[in-house]
């Protein structure tokens, strides 16, 4: 069975646990803990990795080493401060990497 985590500032994640995800509250102004503490999960056996857009801002270069690996998929969510667009963004680019192309605007923009 796949396991699943969710990254992020407390008050963005702890409803998650309630649906049996494994919740992981880290402080993002501690990077070098949160940036041991994806790999960590991304190392043992995670195939899927939530993280809030705030936390992906500063995980980003750490995450897409992860990119081309089938896991873990990292899926970037809105936290509780509200939606930057960076989730539809790492969307957008998972989804041009695998059509080829982008599906909403064309090659053009």
């Amino acid at each position: 069975m796949v396991k699943i985590a969710v990254m992020g500032d407390y008050d963005s994640i702890y409803g998650f646990a309630a649906l049996g995800l494994s919740t992981f509250p880290v402080d993002i102004k501690d990077p070098e803990k949160c940036g041991r503490i994806f790999r960590n999960l991304a190392e043992n056996d995670f195939g899927i990795i939530y993280m809030t857009e705030e936390l992906y801002a500063v995980l980003e270069s750490d995450a897409e080493k992860y990119r081309e690996r089938i896991t873990p998929a990292v899926i970037v969510i809105p936290g509780i401060r509200g939606n930057t667009g960076e989730g539809v963004l790492n969307v957008k680019k998972s989804v041009e990497q695998a059509v080829g192309s982008d599906i909403l605007f064309g090659d053009d923009k």
